[in-house]
């Protein structure tokens, strides 16, 4: 491995701590410099929305003011870099701390486009791919744990 490809390796792994760190913080500013202006992101498979990142942050601060405490954690990253583009695909695991002190948890995988700028990498799309869900609030009509 070349001196380039460690630093993209790091760099990449810079990123994504970054967007993890974004939405636990409910830091709109920090998650707006892991994405290109004109990013798509979906989140559709955990039940959320598909929208560009303006509207994006939006969502997540009215979403995310339901859990008192959320935790990030990102590991198993492939990054396949091609140039200036990257596909990366990494794991994630997300507890979530509920107003009655519970704790939902879900993970799955995130699967990112990568672009290098002039800033450093950003992405362009962003997936969310949920596997599982355990301790969700049980709603009429719905499991509790997918």
């Amino acid at each position: 491995m070349d001196l380039q490809a460690i630093s993209d390796r790091i760099e990449i792994e810079d990123l994504l701590t970054r967007y993890a760190r974004a939405v636990d913080r409910r830091d709109w500013d920090l998650y707006r410099t892991v994405f290109t202006p004109e990013a798509h992101i979906d989140y559709t498979s955990a039940g959320g929305i598909t929208a560009g990142v303006d509207a994006m942050c939006e969502w997540l601060d009215t979403a995310l003011s339901q859990f008192p405490a959320t935790q990030h954690l990102v590991s198993n990253i492939d990054a396949l870099v091609d140039g200036d583009t990257a596909e990366v695909e990494a794991m994630f695991h997300n507890p979530m701390k509920m107003p009655d002190g519970s704790v939902w948890f879900t993970g799955g995988w995130y699967h990112h486009q990568l672009v290098r700028t002039p800033g450093g990498w950003r992405s362009r799309e962003l997936i969310e791919e949920s596997c599982y869900f355990h301790g969700m609030p049980e709603r009429p009509g719905h499991e509790a744990d997918r």
